[in-house]
């Protein structure tokens, strides 16, 4: 009886556990560390949004089991904002569903149409439920490039006409989530095209759709004529609304899977609280000024932490959206890998960032860079950082090494 559960053997350890360990024991000896490691909203949630759930709780009823497709009014308002943001009009009956925060959807809709041996595509790096909620529902993940590219939709093309079985479902997540990248409304309709050829489906997250500092706000998969035939997309409240432990989120778009992902929903739960929902759909239908003040926060963080760190000698892209810097890691300590690097930064620097390794192998040579501390503390960690690469000579790896992992948000 000692040998470990099937699902689990297919879970490696958890890398940034190693972090999180180096971070606590820096910690419990009194040292100042500026976590910029997990993407957990540092702001509140909005006045008017928690007015919303202390005002419904007060109310028994809404104590009893919820629903767990969601309550009508909160999938009403998610097809409102659908119709608002991108001009695609939802049928709030058949073509969206209340989740619990984006991750348990996409981990239920994974376990509600896979079949051992599925072959699914999802880019690397990518965040780790696009590939473990597959991988959990006995799939094989096949990797492909995650840039919105020519490329990209290249090796879609081969992975599709190469697999075997043929590959089942494609995730795409734009902006993305560890890299940042922003996907045009071109790219999807080449994307959509090549689906609907190939009869594959696209789960799109769209978690970071309202987190955008320059152009064109990012467009929904959805808004190319004919992704309802092969489209889902998962929303999220945690980071447009800083809702982080609501946990409260949506899938949206066609309706057979939908469907599914509501038929497995009903046997696992009852939905969120009541007045969790209620305070969702005050938050889509009410004023907007809160997500367009996150965004404007996201980007001065951005425009602190990005020159401060090219000054310092470390030169990290801008990223257009989400709320992460995806930070190429520096040339001398490149032959480290990043969950060294990870390591020695939090030592030598008193900043803690996620190992790319984390978001599967093609992430080794970055680390992301979460913008979720102010903007005084942030600049205390681009100081302690220029310290560090100004001081500091070759190191080699001193951290033990780990499997392939998984990370959190």
């Amino acid at each position: 009886m000692t040998e470990e559960f099937h699902r689990i053997r297919r879970l490696p350890p958890y890398v940034f556990a190693v972090v999180n360990k180096a971070k606590a024991a820096a910690r419990a000896e009194g040292a100042d560390i500026i976590d910029l490691g997990m993407g957990n909203p540092d702001s509140p949630t909005p006045p008017h949004i928690v007015a919303k759930l202390v005002e419904a709780v007060q109310d028994p009823r809404t104590h009893r089991y919820s629903v767990s497709r969601g309550i009508t009014g909160l999938r009403r308002a998610l097809a409102g904002y659908y119709d608002r943001r991108f001009g695609v009009k939802l049928d709030p009956e058949t073509e969206v569903i209340a989740t619990l925060g984006s991750k348990e959807g996409l981990a239920n809709l994974a376990a509600a149409i896979t079949s051992p041996g599925d072959t699914i595509m999802v880019p690397n790096p990518s965040y780790p439920i696009h590939q473990f909620g597959f991988i959990i529902a006995g799939a094989g993940v096949r990797s492909i490039p995650g840039t919105p590219d020519d490329e990209m939709l290249r090796a879609i093309d081969r992975a599709v006409r190469h697999s075997v079985p043929k590959p089942t479902a494609l995730i795409v997540n734009f902006p993305s989530n560890p890299t940042a990248e922003l996907a045009s409304l071109d790219f999807y309709k080449e994307l959509v095209a090549l689906a609907r050829r190939h009869e594959f489906f696209i789960l799109s997250d769209l978690a970071y759709a309202e987190l955008y500092f320059e152009g064109e706000p990012p467009p929904s998969v959805l808004q190319v004529e004919g992704a309802r035939d092969v489209t889902v997309e998962f929303t999220s409240m945690s980071k447009t609304y800083s809702m982080p432990g609501w946990r409260m989120g949506f899938a949206a778009g066609n309706q057979r899977l939908v469907t599914a992902l509501a038929r497995m929903k009903s046997y696992l739960d009852y939905g969120a609280f009541t007045p969790i929902q209620v305070a969702a759909t005050a938050a889509l239908n009410g004023p907007q000024d809160c997500v367009d003040a996150a965004r404007t926060l996201y980007r001065e963080r951005r425009d602190v932490v990005i020159p401060g760190l090219e000054a310092a000698g470390w030169k990290v892209p801008s990223p257009r959206g989400s709320m992460f810097a995806w930070a190429p890691i520096p040339e001398r300590y490149a032959h480290m890998g990043s969950l060294d690097f990870s390591t020695l930064l939090l030592e030598k620097a008193r900043v803690a960032v996620a190992p790319g390794i984390g978001f599967g192998e093609y992430g080794d040579g970055h680390v992301r860079i979460a913008l979720v501390e102010n903007t005084q503390r942030l600049r205390q960690a681009v100081r302690n950082i220029r310290t560090f690469l100004a001081s500091d000579g070759n190191h080699s790896s001193a951290s033990p090494e780990a499997p392939t992992p998984q990370v959190s948000a």
